[in-house]
């Protein structure tokens, strides 16, 4: 808390060779330093190196309500009741622990020439007071902080206790810290980095053009949060500014924008991570820093570390060494389109088809995404859209008992949440648009999908194509598939796991026109999941006809083996840039790369 670790010019002008001597103010006991075998038997088997932020609050272990197998880790877990004698004690144990995570990063060479710095946040509505938010100072040497040089502020910015140490400013990541807390709710610690390894990452990309960086089939995407071995992380690219608050807009727009991600790659400076604990942030921080060092090396020798391993590594079509579903694909959801990003599929794209469509088939069932639409069209348009103009919409286009009703269609949304939820931690607001918007970017955050989300989202992307905003992507073989089917005769019809009504939106406000008039029905999960080969039969009985009348098209294995058990006439795989790779089970399905493939001459 106030014994600084370098030696000062004034202990070397009073004479004093005292440890601590100087601007401590005092001599440094020997406890401090535990060198016999008492000594650090005594350290070791009862007394963690950390200092944490209270003593009573134990330890945090990453992983709430997860196992030892879970693949996939987000949220952290207290273990032991936070004890807080009282708030001077807190604010001590706080200013000491940044102390002492500075001079580790320092060490790990992350924060050498008083560059990075660390935030902390303790208190607010889980606990029922303020929050108090702790900075470090700027252009101080981060190896030789102390407790008493860091500042306390609220969250307007305000200062609430100033340093003892005179003539300190507040660090330049202070409105970046403030950025992260906005707009992630649970976050409790901010981390900054100069590390080499994060600038030069940010530099594979030799045009400098590149948002984010891709990492993917690497054992440490564990520690990043919310990822798994075979994930494909992206971590957003911002470019570097003047000076640090110029980057607060371009800051808060990425991590809108990418809310599985907890970190955030400036362009030739650094890093910017975050955490629901410090523990958490610290071990991102660690585990992102691996990473980069990985991809760096990765792509040295010539391996591209965001591209899926074509060989030679975990895949689910190797059978029998994973308890997982032969025919694993994207993740689904049953009430609503599936959001996923573009993955790498460039090996399925050299496979040989044939002109598929029997001749005596008139109905066609089409997919949406990964069929007429590109995969990554939820993800990274409308999705982002959402989050763009959350709060434009929420304060601008919505009267009071729209925003209460909806307020209160997410709270039950996330009352019906399993125990233990990341999402179930909302930060709460007595103002109930604020409220609104905070539970909206929490549940995106976390990929929830519930109906009170789905319906919010519903409203505001009509409201998008209505303004001509968002236009439907739709792949420019679809308008000639569609002109082909009406000269020949041949029915389309589109069942999708997302709404009809936002089915309708994206095809009677496509890039291409309106081309509802070339569809003949629609269906979606209210005719039944499309993993059920029972929904096929409901769909066909809709439509009058047999099951074998029927060609579906779609990129999802599982939905084609239950189409083929339902007795569909033809089940065809479709094959496009960025939808997921294949396995053995989906190259037993007649392929096509384009819908024309469908139409013969």
């Amino acid at each position: 808390k106030i014994h600084r670790r370098t030696i000062t010019m004034a202990s070397q002008a009073n004479g004093s060779s005292k440890p601590g001597a100087g601007w401590s103010n005092g001599d440094m006991p020997p406890s401090m330093f535990p060198v016999t075998r008492d000594g650090k038997l005594s350290l070791y088997s009862g007394h963690r190196r950390w200092i944490g932020v209270s003593s009573g609050a134990g330890w945090t272990r990453i992983g709430e309500g997860a196992t030892e197998l879970d693949a996939r880790h987000g949220a952290s877990q207290s273990v032991g009741a936070v004890k807080i004698a009282c708030e001077e004690e807190e604010g001590r144990s706080v200013r000491s622990l940044i102390a002492q995570l500075c001079e580790r990063f320092y060490k790990e060479g992350w924060a050498t020439g008083t560059g990075g710095g660390v935030s902390i946040r303790v208190g607010g509505p889980s606990e029922n007071r303020p929050w108090r938010v702790f900075v470090a100072p700027s252009g101080i040497q981060k190896e030789d902080m102390i407790g008493e040089d860091i500042f306390e502020l609220d969250m307007d910015r305000k200062v609430i206790v100033a340093p003892t140490t005179p003539n300190l400013r507040q660090s330049a990541c202070t409105p970046l810290w403030y950025v992260v807390y906005r707009n992630r709710p649970t976050a409790r610690a901010v981390i900054h980095t100069h590390s080499i390894s994060a600038q030069m990452a940010t530099l594979l990309d030799p045009t400098e053009r590149a948002t984010t960086l891709k990492i993917t089939h690497l054992e440490m995407l564990k520690g990043v949060g919310n990822h798994s071995f075979d994930d494909v992380l992206e971590i957003p690219i911002i470019d570097n500014r003047p000076s640090e608050d110029l980057l607060a807009e371009q800051l808060e727009s990425v991590i809108k924008k990418y809310p599985k991600c907890n970190a955030v790659l400036v362009r030739r400076h650094g890093l910017y991570a975050w955490g629901d604990s410090w523990e958490q942030a610290k071990t991102q921080c660690e585990s992102f820093d691996y990473l980069f060092k990985s991809a760096i090396q990765m792509r040295s020798m010539g391996i591209d570390p965001g591209r899926i391993p074509s060989q030679g590594t975990y895949r689910v079509e190797n059978g029998g060494s994973s308890s997982e579903p032969a025919a694993k694909k994207a993740k689904t959801s049953e009430n609503g389109f599936r959001g996923k990003a573009a993955t790498t599929n460039d090996a399925d794209l050299t496979t040989n088809t044939i002109p598929l469509l029997p001749k005596d088939k008139k109905i066609v069932l089409l997919d949406i995404e990964g069929c007429t639409t590109s995969i990554a069209f939820v993800k990274e348009v409308l999705f982002p859209y959402v989050l763009e103009h959350l709060v434009d919409f929420v304060n601008n286009k919505m009267n009071d008992d729209q925003v209460r009703a909806a307020l209160k269609a997410l709270i039950d949304d996330r009352n019906a949440l399993p125990a233990g939820h990341q999402a179930k931690h909302v930060l709460e607001d007595e103002d109930p648009k604020k409220h609104l918007i905070n539970h909206v970017t929490t549940f995106m955050g976390h990929d929830v999908k519930a109906t009170g989300l789905k319906d919010l989202q519903g409203k505001m992307w009509k409201d998008g194509y209505a303004s001509g905003q968002l236009k439907g992507h739709v792949y420019d073989d679809l308008v000639h598939t569609f002109q082909w089917c009406k000269a020949q005769g041949v029915d389309v019809y589109i069942y999708s796991s997302g709404s009809i009504g936002a089915q309708k939106l994206l095809f009677g406000k496509s890039e291409a026109g309106d081309l509802l008039s070339n569809i003949k029905g629609h269906f979606d999960t209210t005719s039944g999941g499309k993993k059920e080969a029972k929904s096929y039969q409901t769909i066909a009985d809709a439509m009058k006809v047999s099951p074998s009348d029927i060609v579906f098209v779609s990129d999802l294995e599982d939905e084609l083996v239950a189409a083929r058990s339902a007795g569909i006439g033809a089940a065809v795989m479709s094959i496009r840039p960025g939808n997921a790779p294949i396995t053995n089970v989906g190259r037993g399905f007649p392929a096509v790369h384009s819908l024309l493939q469908l139409c013969g001459k």
